[in-house]
């Protein structure tokens, strides 16, 4: 496959547009929202790119980019929006809207499996089997072309595994339950902002 990846410093160049539905994906340099920092945001609009836009660590001065983040005309695509959602909201200073995540379309439609990672989705519905190596990489600074596509690859297929997803959701009528869910993500998110990591619901 052919990708094509661009990588952007600090925005998104102003002649980029995009369609009613886009993938999106962060990179970060940990998960701990008190110390890490975001480094990466990758969008696809699931022709076979990836646009990452390296951020500027000092002020986050992104507006093309944030624009495309508080359109609520576009379907953006997340797998595990919660984490990237929270590292949006406290960097780029959005709550983004119009939110889709396949990691809970992933728990709620297919029971059969308890395997809901990225590389699990795309291997079942894609046929490929990606490489999780560089995870655990250093996104903060200068990006290698393995990096580069590690990131594409976090993106690229979103649309056929939402859309594969989405199939197995109608069918086994689930569909209402995780329309009813996704709608509590924001929520779920400033609930991680104020530290209630557990399980509210739990006794």
């Amino acid at each position: 496959m052919n990708l094509d990846i661009k990588l952007h410093k600090k925005d998104l160049p102003d002649e980029i547009k995009f369609s009613d539905k886009i993938a999106i994906d962060c990179e970060f340099t940990g998960l701990n929202i008190e110390r890490d920092r975001l480094c990466l945001v990758q969008i696809s609009s699931g022709m076979n790119d990836a646009h990452i836009i390296q951020l500027d660590k000092d002020d986050y001065n992104a507006p093309n980019l944030k624009k495309v983040l508080n359109d609520k005309n576009i379907n953006k695509l997340f797998h595990y929006a919660r984490a990237d959602l929270l590292f949006i909201k406290k960097y780029l200073n959005i709550d983004v809207q119009n939110v889709n995540c396949t990691k809970i379309m992933s728990k709620i439609g297919r029971s059969y499996s308890d395997k809901h990672g990225l590389k699990d989705l795309v291997k079942e519905f894609i046929s490929i089997d990606i490489s999780k190596q560089l995870q655990i990489s250093d996104f903060g600074g200068e990006l290698s072309d393995k990096q580069l596509k590690y990131c594409a690859n976090d993106v690229i297929y979103l649309h056929k595994i939402y859309d594969a997803l989405l199939i197995i959701l109608e069918r086994e009528k689930r569909l209402s339950l995780y329309e009813k869910t996704i709608k509590f993500v924001n929520t779920r998110v400033e609930l991680d902002f104020a530290a209630f990591n557990e399980d509210i619901w739990s006794h």
